[in-house]
């Protein structure tokens, strides 16, 4: 529509132009932001304060990384409204689910906190979530629900966002416009204690041919394990969360990253301490809810949908992890280390499952294993055999814990810090 022609005063032209140079300052995202009013329906959040880094998140790119999404004129949804077909105790039986995972973003400097906005259509039975995890000198921190902020222990270089969808099989899907995020500084919060061990039940996967949370097709004999919360879920193809899962007797041990939600439960952190622990914040720290249901009739004895908890599974393995790895026969106690939680440097197992010595050579007794694309701590190296491999031929042997080797010829890169001489 054409405007009626109007005189503009001198005083009023300054204060336009003055306005027009702070515009010009603004992140071109931010400038061309405009705020939506509220409609039945949507998720409606409080816009962050217009201080520190801000940017966008790309929704229009789905790919390979990304689990049961589509894009749409109207903005991202779930493209199956129906749950995956998995056994009862499953938290894939009972809703259904959707994630895109979005390319890192460099921040323009360190960030110790980051909020999200997201503009959605939220329909009843169906929920959108923006979460968020930080890159630090170690890896990657556990994934935080953003729309309330997250608050990084340290500062942070880089952050990536994922958005997470759920419904109710056969329900309505929620719709997700946009998702815009500020990093700033802010006082650091307390960190977790390092290197949290706890002894849990694990349970064999199987579901051999299905889809894992992450998007991957779970291959006979693989190596992996679930845990029943996204926080510590890794990307497809990567090892950023990986446990150490060991027998009680310590004899056979296995490296492997965390590529699916379950059992039971898919919003129980429980090796984190209560303050920062998602769900069921009463229960002690390393204790999962659905051993504290099995064994104690917590919540009714029974899972966060409602189901009865058959089990005290705080794990789940690949038949890889359980069969070959473990050398289990059937469902167990184990000991298992979550490796985020700890510190220092990190070796990404470029090609495996890869054997663990008992010292550096092939001659050594094998301990256990290192799945592909495990992320293992290394404490020092030692001079041994000479292996070659795909990435070198080196005489060089990583200690991941005493009594573990594993060649650094199949190792495709160390981060985190450098590593000494044992």
């Amino acid at each position: 529509m054409r405007r009626p022609h109007c005189r503009i005063r001198s005083s009023t032209l300054a204060a336009i132009l003055a306005l027009a140079l702070i515009a010009a300052l603004v992140p071109v995202s931010e400038a061309a932001r405009t705020a939506a009013p509220a409609t039945a329906g949507s998720l409606t959040l409080t816009a962050a304060a217009p201080t520190g880094e801000r940017w966008s998140a790309d929704l229009s790119v789905v790919d390979r990384d990304d689990v049961n999404v589509r894009r749409t004129a109207a903005g991202l949804r779930l493209r199956e409204a129906r749950a995956g077909g998995r056994s009862p105790r499953s938290p894939h039986s009972a809703l259904a689910e959707g994630m895109l995972l979005s390319a890192p973003r460099t921040l323009a400097r360190p960030a110790t906190r980051v909020r999200a906005e997201i503009d959605a259509d939220v329909p009843a039975g169906a929920s959108a979530e923006a979460q968020v995890r930080g890159w630090r000198l170690n890896g990657w921190t556990e994934w935080r629900a953003a729309t309330a902020g997250v608050t990084f222990d340290r500062p942070v270089s880089r952050v990536q966002t994922r958005v997470v969808l759920t419904a109710r099989a056969g329900g309505a899907t929620a719709t997700v416009r946009g998702v815009q995020l500020t990093a700033d500084a802010t006082a650091a919060v307390s960190a977790a204690t390092p290197g949290l061990t706890y002894r849990v039940y694990a349970t064999r996967i199987g579901l051999v041919g299905e889809l894992t949370a992450n998007g991957r097709t779970v291959q006979p004999r693989d190596h992996f394990v679930a845990l029943p919360s996204r926080r510590g879920l890794s990307p497809l193809n990567t090892g950023d969360y990986t446990v150490r899962v060991c027998t009680t007797t310590g004899a056979r041990c296995e490296y492997a990253p965390v590529w699916d939600v379950g059992p039971w439960n898919t919003r129980d952190d429980y090796w984190n301490p209560s303050a920062v622990r998602e769900n069921w914040k009463n229960l002690p720290q390393g204790r999962p809810e659905a051993q504290a249901a099995y064994q104690s009739g917590y919540n009714g004895g029974r899972d966060q949908f409602g189901r009865t908890v058959l089990n005290p599974a705080g794990i789940d393995l690949a038949d890889g992890t359980f069969w070959d790895g473990l050398q289990l026969t059937t469902n167990a106690w184990v000991d298992v280390a979550y490796l985020w939680t700890g510190g220092g440097p990190r070796a990404v197992v470029g090609d495996g499952p890869l054997n663990i010595r008992s010292g550096p050579g092939t001659s050594y007794a094998i301990r256990g294993l290192a799945a592909r694309l495990a992320n293992v701590p290394v404490q020092c190296y030692v001079t041994g055999q000479s292996v070659a491999g795909p990435y070198r031929t080196t005489t060089r042997w990583n200690r991941l814990a005493t009594g573990q080797y594993v060649s650094h010829a199949y190792v495709s890169t160390v981060y985190g810090g450098t590593v000494p001489v044992c």
